[in-house]
């Protein structure tokens, strides 16, 4: 980016960063499911992980609304997002708080899972 703002002189807007908050169940998720890949799989697998989640922090934080909507939890009160991980296993979910500009990692969800235990998790 250094080379193209030179050329460009200032004329790039700068792009904001949101910051990304982890609920604590979500974080208890995640580190059950890296150390279960990491007993079943093996190391490379927990490392898929690891590179899966760098990915979607890394995006949510210039652009916190790409990710399409989580259609089964369109009843509630805030618009959550998804992120499909590992093989389109797993989904992140999250919103964004506008005010705060900042993502707000909710769950992480096996998609095995009936459906309406994600509904019942969000609250």
């Amino acid at each position: 980016m250094g080379l193209v703002r030179r050329r460009l002189g200032s004329s790039l807007p700068e792009v904001s960063m949101a910051k990304i908050a982890w609920r604590k169940r979500a974080l208890q998720l995640l580190d059950a499911y890296i150390g279960n890949a990491s007993e079943e799989f093996g190391q490379s697998t927990a490392l898929k992980w690891a590179e899966e989640i760098g990915s979607f922090e890394d995006r949510v934080r210039c652009y916190p609304l790409s990710y399409p909507p989580e259609s089964l939890l369109r009843c509630k009160e805030k618009a959550y997002r998804r992120c499909h991980i590992m093989n389109r296993r797993f989904k992140i979910v999250y919103f964004y708080d506008e005010v705060k500009d900042a993502v707000i990692v909710m769950d992480i969800w096996d998609t095995r899972m009936n459906p309406k235990t994600l509904i019942k998790r969000i609250k």
